[in-house]
């Protein structure tokens, strides 16, 4: 699309005294906004200057915006007045310029939004929008500047800064200057904050407890003592036998973490999630009664946006079509089967590590094979992580078109093969069809949390589960590929190592990652600067010359922030609900995990903070009133939460099996001895015998294992309950399988009973509020009621 030479330009409009045209920018920016917005000539000086293009300032067709305002006039019935927008600030204002008096926060946003959405919905006779001609280079960006004004100098002066990262957040002015979605997201945040550190405190409290037993449990002290103890080789080439008493600082530290704290922890963080969510409500219920939408509906917005453009427009109709939600539902179902490859890709990576460094030559691999190969596992988890959630390569190419929003723009779409899980989610909504934008989010938001959760927590899911229950027994190990045995538990259990998995991943997710968060946009945005500044085309003299005026500055240094697009409040939002189930779903096994989280949070609001107004270009701001179908995650997680501590503590924790020992084979039940210790030969209870002429004949014993052979050693011992003749589990197996189940479904309806209970006895509402919208509704027919009167005595 060729470029015009632009249509002769009018002198520049001057305010009167005790106007203003709000934000003077570049004369030649200035006229292309006004010349776009020729049907919109009485008022678009004053709503354009808000809004940027670079670098072209004209283009060669006719703008078609649309015809409501014309002549600077608004109809009292137009659909502005669902948007609290006051229809007066339209007329007479010739000039562009309305009274001081009259400007306003609210009225500067809403500004924002309509004129953004008029900008990115104007046809040209092409049938071309904005967005096309973005794609074809005729623009570069469109975005809202960041103004020199007292809310902003505020903002970045008292709240974007590191030193104050211990303050309380000015969400009435975040607001002001972000709209409401922005100043709901940082409510939530400090608020989930906030409760978490009471949780941070119990859960350091049940860790330091577990310090505290460091060297007192029976069971440990036995491990330590069990220096006769053969157990079983952990591969099956050349691994020699090991002594029991090798493993006791491992055993020691599960002690510390696998003791009766945890339990009781566990409940208290199911208690903790919906107690959260109960006070989130109120607190969410109060501040946008303080912002006069309570009652606000986004699709009345949407459709008031779509008439203010078009007083012609028809809404699209509700549909449904089983066909297409078959299709997208068995794409959801495939995506999560690669998903859970990966997952399989990474237990095969600790099957093969173990056994490769069982035979290092290392004396300290060949010792520590497992942890090692736990350790590493979880290092190539968090890599998997970054690379299906967070490695992004940006390019031009492609867009997420939301024909219905009010932040219908073309943003910075991101192409990168790498980012496998938002392409698929997008995907996925695009065959949806969703009615409106607000649909279109809410689809995409639960798909990208399943996959990104799956991501997440697959690995943790087999560690917590499975590691060490699908393994066979020696004489009958199961292989992957028939050559590589599954890995065994320790004979002090498995919840270590999905202690020592959460730790890592929890500790390079909240240093590593946020610090690649605050450094790439900040390295990107000082290239940007050093960068040679966009010049100006003069196109009747065909001349170039820098820009040097004032507001073009101003405008230029907006240009050299980073860029915003769909996602970037999106993907604070999914970062704080990861980490959030991080917090709750498997804390029975990480006490620290509220904690890390804890103080992770102090640095992520300050550092969103400045990345809003340091760093990135202003958002378009956008109304709200909830953070959305969040919410219902955050419930959905708060039961994941209930289920998965459930299952930690019955089938990963060794609390079951050794309550069961303890009430039913343990020698104060057998002997009615209370002068011993009732764990007293519990390691012994449940470790099984293996005789060693039952190996597999492929099985390589090594040099050092065929001499104990030839010493007399003819039994070795595994975790497990076996009997020692066929290997069939013994009367104690189902012993504490029954435990275990009785267990799990004692704890997940207690659970889930209390946490209804708290959901009943927190109101969502605070009495106060309800008692104001009372009020109002009772004002309101009341006054309609009066006109009624009136009306009939006329």
């Amino acid at each position: 699309m060729a470029l015009e030479e632009p249509r002769q330009q009018t002198a520049r409009p001057q305010c009167p005294a005790g106007h203003t045209s709000d934000h003077q920018v570049g004369a030649e920016l200035g006229y292309w906004l006004l010349d776009l917005a020729v049907p919109y000539l009485h008022t678009s000086t004053h709503f354009l200057s808000q809004f940027t293009l670079v670098p072209g300032f004209s283009f060669s067709t006719e703008s078609h915006l649309p015809l409501l305002v014309q002549g600077g006039q608004l109809p009292i019935s137009s659909p502005l007045s669902s948007l609290d927008f006051g229809a007066q600030l339209f007329r007479d204002t010739t000039l562009g310029c309305i009274p001081r008096a009259a400007f306003n926060p609210s009225f500067s946003l809403l500004r924002i939004r309509i004129v953004n959405f008029i900008l990115h919905n104007t046809v040209t006779p092409d049938l071309e929008k904005l967005h096309d001609l973005i794609k074809k280079n005729v623009f570069e960006a469109a975005f809202p500047l960041h103004e020199k004004e007292e809310v902003r100098e505020f903002l970045k002066e008292k709240w974007a800064r590191w030193r104050d990262i211990f303050c309380q957040q000015p969400i009435e002015k975040i607001r002001c200057y972000f709209g409401e979605k922005v100043a709901l997201y940082f409510a939530w945040l400090g608020w989930y904050t906030y409760l978490l550190g009471f949780a941070a405190a119990v859960g350091l409290v049940v860790f330091v407890a577990g310090i505290t037993v460091f060297n007192s449990s029976q069971v440990s002290k036995e491990i330590c003592e069990a220096n006769d103890t053969i157990m079983c080789p952990l591969c099956d080439q050349k691994c020699p036998f090991w002594l029991l008493a090798d493993t006791c600082t491992y055993a020691r530290v599960t002690h510390m973490i696998d003791n009766e704290g945890t339990v009781v922890f566990a409940m208290f963080m199911a208690i903790w999630a919906t107690v959260f969510l109960e006070l989130w409500k109120r607190q969410r219920a109060q501040v946008v009664t303080n912002w006069k939408l309570y009652g606000w509906d986004e699709d009345e917005e949407e459709l008031a946006m779509e008439l203010i453009n078009n007083l012609q427009h028809e809404p699209r109709r509700y549909r449904h079509s089983y066909m297409r939600s078959t299709i997208v539902l068995l794409l959801v179902l495939l995506m999560i089967v690669v998903l859970i490859g990966i997952a399989h890709a990474l237990v095969i990576y600790r099957v093969v590590a173990t056994a490769l460094f069982t035979q290092s030559d290392s004396e300290f691999f060949r010792e520590q094979a497992n942890l090692v190969a736990v350790m590493t596992g979880a290092v190539l988890h968090y890599i998997t992580i970054v690379v299906m959630t967070k490695v992004q390569i940006a390019a031009w190419g492609g867009q997420w078109v939301l024909p219905f929003s009010i932040i219908n723009s073309p943003f910075l779409f991101y192409t990168s093969l790498l980012q496998i899980n938002r392409r698929v989610a997008l995907f996925l909504c695009d065959l949806e069809k969703p009615r409106t934008f607000s649909q279109r989010e809410n689809n995409f938001t639960i798909k990208i949390f399943i996959f990104q959760f799956l991501t997440n927590f697959s690995s943790l899911i087999y560690i917590a589960f499975f590691l060490g229950r699908i393994n066979g027994h020696p004489g009958n190990y199961v292989r992957i590929a028939g050559k590589w045995r599954l890995e065994e538990c320790h004979p002090s259990g498995c919840i270590t190592d999905l202690f020592i998995q959460m730790a890592i991943i929890m500790m390079l997710k909240q240093t590593i990652s946020n610090v690649v968060e605050y450094l790439v946009p900040w390295l990107a945005h000082k290239m940007r600067k050093r960068q040679k500044r966009p010049k100006e085309k003069h196109l009747v003299l065909g001349e170039e010359e820098e820009a040097e005026d004032p507001c073009k500055k101003q405008w230029l240094s907006n240009y050299q922030l980073n860029e915003v697009n769909i996602f970037s409040l999106f993907d604070e939002f999914l970062e704080m609900v990861i980490q959030y189930s991080f917090t709750t779903i498997f804390v029975a096994a990480f006490p620290l995990a509220p904690l890390l989280a804890f103080f992770n949070n102090l640095f992520e609001i300050r550092l969103d903070a400045i990345k809003m107004m340091r760093l990135r270009r202003r958002m378009v701001p956008r109304k709200a009133n909830d953070i959305g179908i969040w919410v219902q995650v955050l419930e959905a997680i708060g039961i994941l939460a209930v289920i998965g501590n459930g299952l930690v503590i019955a089938i990963t924790s060794d609390f079951i099996p050794v309550q069961v020992y303890k009430y039913t084979y343990s020698p104060c039940m057998k002997e009615n001895n209370t002068a011993v210790d009732c764990l007293t030969g519990y390691i012994n209870h449940s470790l099984s015998v293996f005789h060693i002429e039952h190996f597999e004949p492929d099985t390589n014993l090594g040099i050092e294992t065929i001499d104990l052979v030839k010493n007399g050693t003819t039994l070795c011992r595994y975790r497990d309950y076996r009997n020692d003749e066929d290997y069939s589990y013994t009367v104690q197996f189902w012993h504490v399988f029954a435990a275990r189940l009785a267990f799990l479904i004692l704890f997940e309806h207690v659970a889930l009973c209390v946490k209804l209970i708290a959901a009943w006895y927190v109101p969502d509402v605070p009495l106060s509020v309800k008692n104001h919208l009372l009020d109002e509704k009772h004002n309101n027919l009341r006054k309609e009621l009066s006109m009624m009167e009136y009306s009939t005595e006329v």
